[in-house]
């Protein structure tokens, strides 16, 4: 098997990341800035609108693995109270963009990359083609794997955010590889979710490298990764044992 790029999960597998969207200081912070222009929101009124409006998306959606947009979702709730906005119709255009990277920067208790992220993606740069496939937003996935150094080993950065829906819906995958240039059977997909990114890469006919790591669904009946490693710099291995063995 001649392997000629490599697609990857961003959060669980190269991004150790944790967030709570629940917490209500959150809302509360928000609430106060959202003060400053115009409206008063109560902290829990404004939970219960995020969530709803979240839910909302989701199934005007109508598909089978629907997403949200988290930059329309708060420009849905300024929207629901135009009429008490103060601000200059500039500001009115950026500001759902804004919040949507508050509410990011609120709920976020850890960012980091995994043990030997950096240097097995530095390796695996000179062999392969590489691009990222998540679940997500773009207002939140770039700039973290910005924030954590590796958004230039990627091309392109596929967002399930940007499109309506998320893995396993193989339309993700299909638009990774079609702007890669590659085709799934030369394409190996590394991922932490049995079932997002397991299941999904190999119903596309990718190989899978499934990483056990501490966050994710671990085990789905009938679904098999290809290869497991339990430390990120395992993977060099792990797609040498596939060139040689498939």
């Amino acid at each position: 098997m001649k392997i000629t790029g490599i697609l990857f999960d961003a959060n669980g597998t190269l991004i150790d990341i944790l967030t709570d969207e629940g917490r209500e200081d959150i809302y509360r912070a928000i609430g106060c800035f959202l003060a400053y222009q115009g409206l008063a929101i109560p902290p829990i009124s404004l939970r219960e609108m995020y969530f709803r409006t979240m839910e909302e998306q989701r199934k005007q959606r109508n598909c089978p693995h629907p997403e949200f947009d988290a930059v329309k979702l708060w420009g849905a709730i300024l929207d629901a109270h135009t009429d008490s906005l103060r601000i200059p119709v500039t500001k009115r255009r950026q500001l759902p963009r804004i919040l949507a990277e508050m509410f990011r920067a609120l709920s976020r208790i850890r960012l980091d990359l995994y043990p030997d992220v950096g240097s097995v993606l530095d390796q695996l740069s000179q062999s392969y083609r590489m691009a990222v496939v998540s679940d997500g937003q773009s207002a939140w996935a770039l700039p973290e794997l910005r924030e954590t150094g590796i958004a230039g080993y990627f091309d392109p950065i596929v967002v399930s955010g940007d499109h309506g829906f998320r893995k396993p819906d193989r339309r993700l995958f299909d638009a990774a590889l079609s702007a890669m240039g590659q085709t799934p059977e030369n394409v190996v997909f590394v991922g932490n979710d049995i079932y997002r990114d397991i299941y999904g890469a190999r119903r596309v006919g990718m190989k899978t490298v499934f990483f056990r790591s501490n966050q994710g669904r671990q085990e789905m009946e009938g679904v098999e990764p290809d290869y497991i490693i339990y430390r990120f710099r395992e993977l060099p291995q792990a797609i040498a044992f596939l060139e040689q063995n498939h």
